[in-house]
C-alpha cells in the first residue's frame, strides 16, 4: 500500500478530509495511524487507525472503514496548552508529544522573571501513542553528511504495515523529482524528521519514481 501524505480520504458515505500526517512506530518501523484531517483544518484533525484503512489498489485516494459520522467519534489530536519553555509538557500515561509550534511567545507581564520577560509560552501540539513519532508533508529528509534533501512526501508499506520506502520530493524548484528511499537506509526517524544513513551523492543515484499528486 502506497500513503501520500497530503492524498483525500473518502468515508463509506462521504468525504473525510486528507491525510495529514503519519504515524509511526520507530522500533518496528510500522505506520500505525494516519492523522485525518478536513482541508487545512488542522485544529480538527482526528488520529485514525491504520487497521481501519480500507486496502485500495488507487492509492492517491485512501478509503476508511467508517462512515463520516463514525470518523468524528476518533480523537482529536491537537490541543494546546501554557507551558513554561523549560519544562515538558505533561501528558497523561499511554501518550506522547507529536509535532509541536508555539502560538503565543512569551510576553511582557508583571509575574516577568528577572530579565523581565515571562518563560511560558502557548504551545499547539499533536497527542499520539507513547514512543511514536509523527511525520508530515514537509518533514525533513537529512543526508549522513548534513545535508537537507528534501521533503517526506509519502511511503511504501508491505502488508503487514512495516514502511519499506520512504518517498523523498528530492531536488530544487526547478528541477524536482521524487524518489524511494529503502528503509534499509534510514538511520533514525524522529517528529518531523528522517535521518538517512547515506550521502547526498549516494541518494541522488536512486532511481526516479513517478508520482500522481492529489489535487
Amino acid at each position: 500500500m502506497r500513503i501520500e501524505l497530503g492524498a483525500p480520504v473518502d468515508c463509506r458515505d462521504g468525504e473525510g478530509g486528507d491525510v495529514a500526517d503519519v504515524v509511526i512506530d520507530p522500533r518496528t518501523r510500522t505506520v500505525t495511524h494516519l492523522v485525518v484531517a478536513p482541508h487545512h483544518r488542522h485544529s480538527l484533525a482526528r488520529l485514525v487507525p491504520i487497521d481501519d484503512i480500507d486496502p485500495d489498489p488507487d492509492w492517491h485516494r485512501l478509503t476508511l472503514r467508517c462512515s463520516v459520522a463514525e470518523l468524528r467519534r476518533y480523537p482529536f489530536v491537537e490541543e494546546q496548552a501554557f507551558v513554561r519553555l523549560s519544562e515538558p509538557i505533561d501528558l497523561e500515561e499511554g501518550w506522547d508529544v507529536g509535532i509541536e509550534h508555539v502560538l503565543a511567545l512569551p510576553y511582557m507581564s508583571a509575574e516577568c522573571d528577572s530579565t523581565g520577560a515571562n518563560d511560558g509560552a502557548v504551545i499547539a501540539f499533536d497527542r499520539i501513542p507513547k514512543d511514536e513519532v509523527e511525520i508530515r508533508r514537509s518533514s525533513n529528509v537529512t543526508s549522513s553528511d548534513g545535508h537537507h534533501l528534501g521533503d517526506v512526501d509519502g511511503f511504501v508499506l508491505d502488508d503487514e504495515d512495516h514502511v519499506t520506502h520512504v518517498v523523498l520530493q528530492h531536488g530544487h524548484l526547478w528541477g524536482k523529482r521524487d524518489v524511494a528511499i529503502p528503509i534499509g537506509l534510514v538511520a533514525r526517524t524522529r517528529n518531523d524528521n528522517v535521518l538517512l544513513s547515506v550521502t547526498r551523492q549516494d541518494v541522488g543515484r536512486l532511481p526516479e519514481i513517478r508520482v500522481r499528486r492529489p489535487r
